[in-house]
């Protein structure tokens, strides 16, 4: 028998992980409780940079050391998403019950691309609640997804496949008798361009059409840029309606869009990345009627329904012809469907996405929902709906600001204009003051340029905000353009 020390990655001393696990979780408690009082973003600075360009260590640590530079080098610089006054691009803030979720999924490390266990049972339950929620029949399909990226770009596969006439998945889009195209407006997310181009059909299989001036897709434009398509050569496949648009939060009309793809024979996806899941909220319902038309929507539950990250979902009405797009069956993955083993049971995900390691992302969904049910959650999406109103309001009182488009959803865009200046001198003027409003601390709006015209940006979607945080904001932009004036 040898002598030799059995080595594993296990810890040398449990007691003392399990201690120092215990002082990870309080801190973890203390940063989110907590999460107001510290500055809403903080620089890297110079030396903590280098820091982290080290080369990986050859000799083992100890874990409380390990920790104690988490502390020092990481958590002060993270991205603040919990902060009552992060704004900036589109993201949700957390829920504690969701961190706790992602630690326990980590612990049980189920690979949920399929098998026999308990996680796949739980995202399926997670997507027949969002099938519900979305208006789509019971016999739909879902896949849950890092985000609305990869779901959109599930959603464009399977309409690319099934829609275009012949057997694309296939022959290949080489086979194609003509240009495969889709249709979006010029305010569509970017990630549906990166779709298009990846499913091979390049940049100019995605039609942007022009919007109105509530930024909603033109829908005169679009019967005339598909009809002058197809008198081209092309092959229309797929009309790509926005349900809450990244710059404005405007919503397709998707009633007219629905009719229009009936009529067209267009598969009709809906990207509702920001606005999907705000079904839940009554003062939005209504903007939403049409979506459950719909033959696949993407949505973020990363986003409005605060899902630690990475949380997306893509539903499909038609489940057969999602997996017809991705399911593929090699001998190493056949299921014992009667068998009792671990490959038995039909319950696959990796029949409807590119990934078969999947990681147990249901978890935080299931437990968070569980915890603070729907209604809660829609309570909380109305509320940033009304503080977004209450932010136009506040603008509109300020002599010195301007809103530069419609309210849309829980998103304003405005700019600091003490009137004299030229639009260029405008946009610099207004660079300065978000880098200044962001490196102060106060506030993390983040920024965009609409016809010409650099503007602040804020995108509320934070069940920690108050009222009187965008007061708070308010003060400090007209305090700041006061002086960089």
């Amino acid at each position: 028998m040898t002598t030799e020390k059995f080595e594993t990655l296990d810890p040398e001393n449990w007691d003392e992980m399990r201690e120092l696990a215990h002082r990870m979780v309080e801190d973890a408690f203390d940063y989110i409780q907590s999460c107001g009082e510290r500055p809403v973003w903080t620089p890297v600075p110079d030396d903590i940079s280098q820091y982290l360009k080290e080369p990986a260590p050859a000799d083992p640590s100890d874990p409380a050391d390990v920790y104690d530079e988490f502390l020092a080098n990481i958590m002060p610089y993270n991205l603040h998403t919990n902060h009552p006054r992060f704004w900036a691009w589109y993201m949700g803030s957390g829920t504690v019950m969701g961190a706790m979720a992602d630690f326990l999924a980590a612990v049980l490390n189920p690979n949920v691309g399929g098998i026999n266990h308990a996680a796949p049972r739980v995202e399926q339950q997670v997507i027949s609640w969002l099938i519900e929620l979305m208006g789509f029949p019971t016999s739909a399909s879902g896949l849950l997804t890092s985000g609305a990226s990869m779901a959109n770009f599930t959603a464009l596969t399977v309409a690319r496949n099934s829609n275009c006439g012949y057997d694309v998945r296939r022959k290949g889009v080489l086979a194609a008798p003509g240009q495969l195209t889709a249709y979006a407006s010029s305010e569509i997310h970017s990630c549906n361009q990166k779709a298009i181009e990846t499913l091979g059909l390049g940049s100019q299989g995605l039609r942007k059409v022009p919007v109105n001036a509530d930024y909603t897709i033109d829908m005169d434009a679009l019967r005339d840029q598909v009809r002058a398509d197809r008198e081209a050569g092309m092959i229309p496949f797929c009309v790509i309606a926005t349900a809450g648009t990244i710059n404005t939060g405007a919503i397709d009309d998707m009633e007219a869009i629905a009719d229009f793809c009936n009529e067209e024979g267009l598969w009709f996806h809906v990207d509702g990345a920001i606005g999907a899941v705000a079904t839940l909220a009554d003062n939005v319902q209504p903007l939403l009627k049409g979506m459950d038309r719909a033959d696949s929507i993407a949505l973020d539950l990363h986003k409005w329904m605060h899902i630690p990250f990475e949380a997306g979902c893509v539903i499909v009405r038609n489940a057969a012809t999602h997996a017809d797009s991705f399911s593929l069956v090699p001998e190493y993955l056949q299921r014992d469907v009667e068998g009792g083993g671990m490959a038995s049971g039909s319950l696959w995900f990796s029949d409807y996405g590119l990934q078969l390691t999947r990681q147990f992302r249901a978890l935080k969904v299931w437990m968070s929902v569980k915890e603070h049910g729907l209604d809660r959650f829609g309570r909380m999406i109305a509320r940033n709906v009304e503080q977004a109103h209450y932010l136009g309001e506040l603008i509109e009182a300020a002599p010195e600001l301007e809103r530069t488009a419609p309210i849309g959803l829980d998103i304003v865009c405005f700019r600091y204009n003490p009137g004299g200046l030229d639009q260029e001198s405008l946009n610099t003027l207004n660079r300065k003051l978000l880098v200044q409003l962001q490196q102060g601390g106060v506030a993390a709006p983040s920024y965009t340029t609409l016809q010409g015209n650099y503007c602040l940006r804020v995108a509320i979607s934070n069940h920690r905000s108050r009222f009187e945080d965008f007061d708070l904001m308010v003060e400090e932009v007209v305090k700041l353009g006061r002086e960089l004036n």
